[in-house]
């Protein structure tokens, strides 16, 4: 799980770009005003189709993924991508990521992992004409995507800036229920080996969360697997990658048998949420399970 090595200390995606004084508003399909999304993390693209990682073709499997959720022809308001959308940092990798998502119907909206290269992933997603919008206002909710990439780690970091848009956001719209995207997980997930590579200033994000008074979810990627637990009055999400799956409550590095998968969520106008996992048919993609990290 290696970083990237060349991105500056506090140099983010929100900061490489002009940030946005004003929210992105979107209008639910629904007339009773739910929300329907997906969530799609840890494409790990190569600039080849072919390119393998750890006995899985990265892009044969998200396009498969791509493939299954066009199956339902259910309508969906937006896709978020959580990070690690590269593997090999390349430009074509990204192009790769653009051309699979021109087939779903929603906007995508993305933010960096510790394996993307930032600038890069910007030019590519912007030249392809995906939002670089980070505040989203969708109904009786806001969703926040926050950059937790810092330069040379595999833990995450949320700068000074994104705690800020954070806080800015909780005093702009009070009443609105919050969804905030992250890469890295913000509690422990029970893999030892990737609890060391979580947010480490999680305390911070928890601190304001604990200041909004409407329903609070925090979703994420970066650990290759469902999660599902309630903190503190705060639900955390994640979502199986497109392409590999880690063993959950492993404490050494370990591949899972479960199959590449996807998250949908339905946010209502009341601050509910049902969330459900989807996975490709058992034994779709069987990676190599000697594998003793990447």
């Amino acid at each position: 799980m290696l970083p990237i090595p060349r991105i500056q200390h506090g140099q983010t995606a929100l900061n490489r770009a002009t940030t946005q004084s004003e929210a992105t508003r979107l209008h639910p399909h629904s007339a009773d005003g739910v929300i329907e999304l997906l969530q799609i993390t840890d494409t790990h693209l190569f600039a080849g189709a072919e390119a393998d990682l750890l006995g899985i073709a990265p892009w044969h499997s998200c396009r498969a993924v791509v493939d299954a959720i066009l199956e339902d022809d259910s309508p969906r308001d937006l896709i978020l991508a959580t990070g690690d959308l590269s593997q090999d940092h390349s430009p074509e990798s990204y192009r790769q990521f653009t051309r699979l998502m021109a087939e779903l119907a929603p906007p995508v909206f993305w933010l960096p992992g510790n394996h993307d290269d930032a600038p890069v992933m910007q030019a590519e997603l912007d030249a392809a004409g995906i939002s670089n919008a980070k505040q989203l206002l969708c109904g009786n909710w806001q969703i926040l995507l926050l950059d937790t990439q810092l330069r040379g780690a595999v833990h995450g970091e949320l700068a000074a800036e994104q705690l800020e848009l954070l806080e800015r956001a909780i005093n702009d719209y009070p009443r609105h229920h919050l969804l905030v995207a992250v890469h890295h997980q913000a509690v422990p997930v029970g893999c030892a080996w990737l609890d060391q590579h979580n947010l480490r200033n999680a305390g911070e994000l928890k601190q304001r969360l604990a200041r909004h008074r409407a329903a609070k979810v925090v979703l994420f990627g970066h650990v290759h697997q469902g999660f599902d637990e309630v903190h503190d009055g705060v639900r955390y999400l994640a979502s199986p990658s497109t392409c590999i799956q880690f063993k959950p409550l492993s404490d050494d590095f370990a591949l899972d048998h479960t199959a590449p998968g996807w998250r949908a969520l339905s946010l209502y106008p009341d601050g509910r949420l049902s969330t459900q996992v989807w996975r490709l048919p058992p034994d779709a993609f069987v990676p190599d399970f000697s594998a003793t990290g990447y």
